[in-house]
């Protein structure tokens, strides 16, 4: 038998799940340039290899990112969401001092609040496409 190459494997399992995800800034505060975003892409590819997940796409505007999680049936949503904001929010305020006083007193950067769909209704291109199209801000 032949596997498809584009499944992910575990010791019991085959697995293929993504998840939509958008993460806001708190208050909605339009802070992030196109710097944030780029450093943001980098830290939340790390944590999701920390997870053994795939960061599949990822762009963001000013006040939200979006992001397109491959990840195995092992890892909870809600655990690698808290990693990815908290990781994320500690290392941009702590490398941008723009971040970290502007608009939370030093704080928090992100809503305490998340979305997180499940991919699967959609064709996964066009959720790619959809996040592709998100308008990064060109400072």
């Amino acid at each position: 038998m032949e596997i498809d190459t584009s499944f992910g494997t575990g010791r019991h399992v085959i697995h293929l799940m993504h998840t939509h995800l958008v993460f806001i800034t708190k208050y909605r505060n339009p802070v992030f340039t196109r710097d944030h975003l780029d450093r943001m892409e980098e830290i939340m590819r790390a944590v999701c290899e920390d997870f053994e997940c795939e960061l599949a796409e990822f762009n963001g505007e000013t006040n939200h990112a979006h992001l397109l999680v491959n990840f195995p049936p092992k890892v909870a949503v809600s655990k690698l969401v808290n990693s990815l904001k908290g990781v994320s929010s500690r290392l941009l305020r702590k490398e941008f001092e723009d971040l970290r006083f502007a608009y939370w007193k030093g704080v928090r950067l992100w809503s305490g609040s998340y979305f997180a769909g499940s991919v699967g209704g959609a064709p996964i291109s066009v959720v790619r496409q959809y996040i592709e199209q998100q308008a990064r801000p060109s400072v």
